[in-house]
């Protein structure tokens, strides 16, 4: 009798988890179709109040016991994902469907130029951070990255009609020519496709922004149609860069940049050479002038067998008179980019790890980022600290949105 109530009892308690299986499936499918269908503009309030908790602490640099794997505020589609599924849960979670776009934002349209070549998941926030459908984003991945990244990126690409990738993929070889000639591909491209933006930004796929799009694009209205090429007179340890020819060496498991005893001749129209920054904030005019002067067509082809000629060439280009929107007196200045150092003591050591002697932030850095006035900061893993990525796209969608309410309130 006793083992037949048992029976019984199991069975009523199957039935009735059949039953909730079946209820929040059903509730699941329906609230997938209710966020399918949200109006524009709507911020997911939710998933702000989960993060809330967890991000403002860690952001006074208070300590949190955290899983290393902690759960991701939104759900990431897996690499075997149906391509509309795929597109579907992508839009969902674009920051600018969530907060929605100012007419401030709509009548300064920038471009992007994103090179990627690991870490999808890490390039794939970025891009949801900055992803505005009135801007231009073109995306290079290196030619040796593997089949599976390409294809998670041609997926990615085909979900927007904005983002493209570039007409050819180079090879990249950290330190050569191929770095900079993959941001001159995209650049033709960009002028090719459309020409009503008004800057360029470059990107790798490990950055991420510190700034909200309204605030990037206030930051660069600043500088009064100028760009922004960080650098200086080349420090002792830069000169050898220019002074030897090097080579580009591609081996099938390893590519590296040799150094030659042959020595440069001088460059072209005796133009000085600047040392600084691979990443800038071009006007498109600085953009268009590149392809017909030819001392900037002499420079590039005379920086074919530097070292990180990405390094040299915008800034030197950017330093002479009369060049669209040239700043000849510059320096450093321009807070593009927030990096970790390990050889720079300004700041407060690197709380996730180095990698070749850059940091990868880990969440006791997100008290430093949050007080960094730089428009990006670099590198991330999304995958060795979840928490650290997930913190910023909170904390950028809460501004996006606070923004977003003045700017209605403002107009009405």
């Amino acid at each position: 009798m006793q083992v037949m109530r048992r029976i019984q009892i199991g069975f009523l308690a199957m039935v009735l988890l059949m039953g909730l299986s079946s209820y929040w499936f059903n509730r699941i499918q329906s609230d997938r179709k209710s966020h399918k269908s949200k109006k524009r503009g709507r911020l997911a309030q939710r998933e702000l109040s989960n993060w809330e908790s967890v991000c403002e602490p860690l952001f006074r640099g208070e300590k949190l016991f955290l899983w290393k794997e902690q759960p991701s505020a939104v759900l990431r589609p897996s690499d075997a994902a149906e391509p509309e599924d795929y597109c579907s849960n992508l839009e969902a979670q674009l920051h600018y469907s969530q907060s929605p776009l100012t007419a401030e934002e709509i009548s300064f349209p920038l471009a992007f130029i994103m090179t990627v070549h690991k870490e999808f998941e890490t390039f794939e926030s970025l891009l949801k951070a900055i992803y505005r459908p009135h801007n231009l984003y073109c995306i290079h991945v290196d030619e040796k990255s593997p089949a599976q990244f390409h294809l998670n990126v041609q997926r990615l690409q085909g979900c927007f009609g904005n983002v493209f990738l570039a007409t050819r993929m180079e090879p990249i070889i950290y330190g050569g020519m191929s770095r900079l000639e993959a941001d001159i591909r995209c650049l033709m491209d960009l002028l090719h496709l459309r020409t009503n933006w008004k800057y360029v930004l470059n990107l790798c796929g490990q950055d991420y922004p510190l700034k909200t799009n309204l605030e990037i694009i206030r930051h660069l209205k600043t500088f009064k149609g100028n760009n922004i090429t960080p650098g200086v007179l080349p420090p002792n340890h830069a000169k050898v860069r220019t002074k030897f020819a090097f080579r580009q060496v591609l081996l099938p498991n390893r590519s590296y940049v040799a150094k030659t005893k042959k020595e440069k001749s001088p460059p072209p129209h005796n133009i000085t050479i600047y040392f600084g920054s691979a990443y800038y904030a071009l006007t498109i005019e600085f953009v268009k002038f590149i392809f017909k002067d030819q001392r900037a067509l002499d420079l590039l082809d005379w920086s074919k067998d530097t070292y990180s000629p990405d390094e040299h060439y915008w800034v030197t280009l950017n330093r002479i008179p009369g060049v669209p929107g040239s700043m000849p007196s510059a320096g450093w200045q321009g807070n593009l980019r927030a990096v970790k150092w390990s050889d720079q003591k300004h700041h407060d050591g690197c709380h996730g790890h180095y990698v070749r002697n850059i940091c990868i932030y880990g969440v006791g850095d997100l008290k430093w980022l949050d007080k960094v006035d730089s428009l990006f900061a670099n590198k991330f893993e999304l995958h060795s600290h979840p928490p650290t990525l997930q913190c910023l796209e909170y904390r950028i969608l809460k501004r996006a949105w606070n923004q977003n309410t003045i700017a209605l309130q403002s107009a009405s």
